[in-house]
């Protein structure tokens, strides 16, 4: 008798299982309104904005990618994913993981949950797993919505590269998910960041806008003259290495780094979380972990962790610059007109050309020669050679550059005409846009070329 009302007590007091408490705070996330208007906006929203911009004459040129997008298909998604990782992806991590512990604070629930679940390891887990699931169910939304839309508005076409090469549909689509794939790692760490300021805030509404300021905070970083060690110590440059993928070879390295840092981040943001939790007084209703202990167990090693990996990075890559070089430049911008060059001279019909007999060159300066051609600004200046087979004279062009501090440059022709000078070229079929017009190009920051 003794045994059976043991081994009752030892049922009722037995943890819910983490599976029942994950689909709980599944269904309780889901039956929001604000999570439902989400999911519904980035299943259908992107397609519509994809395909309308495709059927506009003016395009989003300002954007990587963009002036792509009457061409291929698969430009849109990339135009989405530039929006994405700046905008949208910082505020969905903000309403799903900032929230996700607040709302139990505002609404006074937590005794009933711990009552029910009995674990408050479990309670974390399930409710992070919750919010994992529905970001994944968002980005999945946004990248499938934006390609559906790309590809029936205009079309499984190719997509010309960042060094001017032509990508096949099917390379254009596998880089393309992968670039979707790559910018989950930096939105896990705003999602860790968001599970931190929910649980250290508590009833404040900081908690629930803290990933969209970190994010903020760290693209304004991004836009500085800062060098590359800090660049890549951040995690949201993930969200912009994935430019490195459309050049060939791939500029992997940026991108690896960028991810690494990203997980790194993410893994301490929730494992902080996640001790800020446990620690917290639940039998005090008053004591939601906000002030000092949020201050001191949350922030404190965050900012240790950025210092480490500033300092880790610097020390593996020797980059401790702006990684923008003269020949690093001129190579870039030799090797995507080669390749341009070629796409033009199959629209007009003339005899083919490789980039070998080409030898296309580039020789650049930044303002006007009188300052160090080297780091970001709008003042680089290229001229181009190059060399058709059985022809005696040299072909030259001339381009204007703008080159960001994260390496990716926009050359805009400056003559002649007949080359770069206008934005149309007449072909047997009509007129078509010119490629050797304005073309984006990205230099490799962590390039080991010795400077020039």
């Amino acid at each position: 008798m003794t045994t059976t009302i043991a081994a009752d007590h030892a049922d009722a007091a037995r943890c819910a299982p983490l599976s029942r408490s994950y689909r709980f705070e599944l269904v309780k996330l889901v039956s929001q309104w604000r999570i439902r208007l989400l999911v519904l906006a980035c299943w259908i929203a992107p397609a519509l904005f994809v395909a309308a911009v495709s059927r506009q004459s003016t395009l989003p040129t300002d954007t990587l990618f963009g002036r792509w997008m009457h061409t291929t298909g698969w430009a849109g998604p990339l135009v989405t994913l530039g929006f994405a990782g700046t905008w949208a992806l910082p505020l969905l991590t903000s309403v799903v993981a900032g929230d996700v512990f607040a709302s139990e604070d505002r609404l006074g629930t937590w005794r009933h949950l711990l009552v029910a679940v009995r674990s408050p390891r479990r309670i974390f887990a399930a409710k992070a797993l919750a919010s994992l699931s529905v970001i994944l169910l968002l980005v999945a939304g946004l990248a499938g919505s934006s390609t559906v839309g790309g590809i029936v508005a205009v079309g499984d076409h190719p997509l010309i590269g960042l060094d001017g090469r032509l990508l096949a549909p099917a390379d254009a689509a596998g880089k393309v998910l992968l670039a979707w794939v790559c910018v989950l790692a930096p939105t896990l760490a705003l999602a860790g960041i968001g599970l931190l300021g929910s649980v250290a805030l508590g009833r404040s509404p900081m908690g629930l806008l803290l990933p969209a300021l970190a994010a903020l905070a760290m693209q304004v970083a991004q836009m500085l003259p800062l060098p590359v060690a800090v660049r890549l110590a951040l995690p949201s440059y993930a969200f912009i290495a994935w430019n490195g993928l459309f050049t060939s070879p791939a500029q992997v390295g940026p991108l690896l780094i960028g991810i690494v840092v990203s997980l790194v981040w993410a893994v301490l943001a929730t494992a902080l979380a996640c001790l800020l939790f446990l620690r917290r007084d639940f039998t005090n209703p008053t004591d939601d972990t906000s002030g000092r202990r949020a201050l001191t167990t949350g922030l404190l090693p965050l900012a240790g962790l950025l210092a480490l990996t500033v300092t880790v990075v610097a020390v593996a890559t020797e980059s401790v610059g702006s990684g923008i070089r003269q020949n690093k430049v001129q190579r870039s911008v030799g090797t995507a007109f080669a390749h341009l060059y070629r796409l033009q001279t199959e629209q007009l019909n003339r005899p083919d050309v490789t980039e070998a007999q080409l030898r296309a060159t580039a020789a650049c300066n930044k303002g006007a020669g009188h300052v160090t051609a080297e780091g970001p600004g709008n003042d680089w200046r290229c001229v181009v050679s190059w060399h058709l087979p059985d022809v005696e004279a040299v072909g030259t062009a001339v381009y204007q550059l703008d080159v960001t501090s994260d390496g990716r440059f926009v050359a805009d022709g400056d003559g002649p005409k007949e080359v770069n000078g206008y934005f149309l070229v007449r072909t047997p079929n009509g007129d078509a846009p010119n490629p050797l017009w304005q073309f984006d190009g990205n230099v490799e920051l962590l390039s080991a070329t010795p400077k020039g």
